[in-house]
């Protein structure tokens, strides 16, 4: 009986995907293609982008970017919807694409439960194992933040549930709050 051999794919792989509304990432070696993101997805992000840049406006310690590539090795290149670095953390991660764990990763869950798996699992643990201290992960349908914390022994050890009428903080921003029911669409 023939075994299936298993290929996988590299960061360089991707460079080789067609231009389209694609999202092409690589994890562990396998791909993960997204589609297009919807209104509601945008609309988090943008909020929450909003609330970000408005905070490194008044204390520039750090920059907010949304749809940056980040590549932590040959076989795991990834494109979080959104991160934070602080200005120390870019000069060891920045370039054409960051090449190593901003602080904090956002994504934002599209429909569907392969996004999902993706998200909560696949790209949780890539980043626990990568040193990102703080992973959210907003849910358009649930209207709720879910924060992951990295211990200081590594990976993620907390998880905090925000929903509506809770406020959005942490401490690698000092300062920074946004009230979690505003960064969604309104019903």
């Amino acid at each position: 009986m023939k075994q299936r051999q298993e290929i996988m794919l590299t960061v360089a792989d991707l460079e080789f995907m067609p231009e389209d509304d694609s999202r092409y990432e690589v994890i562990d070696g396998d791909l993960y293609v997204s589609t297009a993101p919807s209104y509601h997805h945008q609309y988090c992000l943008r909020e929450l982008l909003f609330s970000l840049m408005t905070h490194l406006k008044a204390h520039p310690v750090g920059e907010a970017m949304f749809g940056v590539g980040i590549i932590f090795d040959e076989f795991n290149g990834v494109i979080p919807d959104l991160v934070y670095f602080s200005n120390e953390r870019k000069k060891t991660i920045g370039g054409a694409r960051l090449t190593g764990a901003p602080e904090i990763v956002v994504e934002v869950l599209s429909p569907g439960q392969k996004n999902e798996q993706r998200d909560r699992k696949v790209k949780r643990r890539l980043y626990s194992e990568n040193g990102v201290s703080e992973y959210w992960i907003m849910d358009p349908e649930a209207r709720t933040i879910e924060i992951h914390k990295a211990s200081k022994t590594g990976g993620f050890r907390s998880k905090v549930v925000l929903h509506d009428g809770d406020r959005l903080m942490t401490a690698l921003l000092p300062g920074f709050q946004a009230e979690v029911g505003a960064l969604f669409v309104k019903d």
